[in-house]
């Protein structure tokens, strides 16, 4: 992950970094040090290269020694750093974890690469992807896919539902300053929220991707509170099964909502202790899941959190910063009461005695 980007006798000299403990630093985008990874992988460390410089074409090329000196810590983020031209200081200053939200990392030299048929494929992929007119064809094959389903009103209903959930990503990215390419809705799949740019920390992760389901969560109140007001069975099997949809989005599997979120919180827990706390936690979901009858939804659990547990050993391979020890618990919390706020409304509406509405649980129980 890039760490810091200055100015160093008027080119870039940037470091990047990873958990693993390797660092690697740049100027014009050439290696000019590196230090191996380690278990040593924070603390303060002085990084010491030699630039060739000519100021006339007369003189001889004379030898410029430079050092950075960083002082890191991982949770929370923090980095301090001082730049010195032999023992001259020419700049110092720290980073946190908002300055590397905020981040637009530089970009890799792109390679020119020959005209081929899957390039022209790809390229007519892209083209079709940004046309508005895909997401016009999508939304009328998937109110088609949903009037087939269930009936044209119920389809309208439950496509704003997917929107309002998709929003939520897109409302979460615009807060990070990210630019969104607006929301493509998919067939009998949900929906996608779409953007150019990447996230550079774990935290960013989690929020754009529980923020859709929270908005899911929302939509499932409302349709419970105009059912309350009106008694009219449509608004609660909206609820209902607008709830299972972002239930299942939550389930720890990749690449739904619930596999990023598990899995920023379990890479960024660097030790082992973390690494048993996770397994705890999934072990619990498991346990009661099944004590209540939720079977499937205890066999998701199971293996999407094998799946990440198996992943874990890969965590410092990433180039998202991690979560600390507070947004680690937050996210955790955040994210068991939107599970156990979907739960309980299904379970609800279950009670109701409407064999319609008593469906959703029944997919749980199966």
């Amino acid at each position: 992950m890039e760490l810091l980007r200055i100015d160093c006798l008027g080119k870039e000299l940037r470091l990047e970094a990873s958990m693993a403990g390797w660092q690697q630093l740049f100027w014009d985008n050439t290696v000019v040090a590196i230090k191996e990874a380690s278990s040593d992988n924070q603390g303060s460390y002085t990084h010491e290269f030699e630039l060739v410089m000519q100021t006339t074409h007369q003189e001889e090329p004379s030898k410029i020694k430079i050092s950075l000196t960083v002082d890191l810590n991982w949770q929370p983020f923090l980095l301090n750093y001082q730049l010195f031209h032999g023992q001259q200081l020419l700049t110092e200053g720290s980073r946190n974890t908002k300055d590397i939200e905020q981040q637009v990392p530089a970009k890799p030299i792109e390679i020119q690469r020959k005209l081929s048929f899957v390039g022209l494929a790809s390229l007519g992929f892209k083209l079709l992807k940004s046309a508005k007119v895909i997401k016009v064809v999508l939304a009328g094959a998937s109110i088609a896919a949903y009037s087939w389903l269930f009936s044209f009103q119920f389809a309208l209903a439950l496509i704003a539902c997917l929107v309002f959930h998709e929003y939520g990503h897109i409302k979460a990215m615009k807060h990070f300053g990210m630019k969104t390419k607006g929301i493509y809705l998919i067939p009998l799949m949900g929906g996608l929220a779409m953007s150019d740019e990447k996230i550079n920390t774990r935290w960013q992760d989690v929020v754009i991707s529980i923020m859709g389901p929270c908005f899911g969560l929302l939509m499932s109140v409302i349709a419970l509170l105009a059912y309350w007001l009106t008694g009219e069975s449509f608004f609660a099997g909206l609820a209902a099964f607008n709830a299972l949809l972002n239930l299942f989005n939550l389930l720890p599997i990749l690449p739904l909502d619930g596999g990023h979120i598990l899995k920023s919180i379990s890479f960024s827990m660097n030790s082992v202790a973390g690494l048993i706390a996770c397994i705890a936690g999934a072990a619990i979901g498991v346990f009661l899941s099944y004590s209540f009858g939720l079977a499937l939804l205890g066999f998701m659990l199971l293996i999407g959190s094998l799946e990440i547990i198996f992943e874990w050993k890969t965590r410092h391979q990433s180039h998202l910063l991690p979560l600390d020890l507070y947004g680690q618990i937050f996210s955790a919390a955040w994210y068991f009461l939107t599970v156990g706020a979907l739960i309980a409304i299904i379970w609800y509406l279950a009670g109701s005695g409407d064999e319609i509405l008593g469906l959703p649980l029944k997919i749980l129980q199966s």
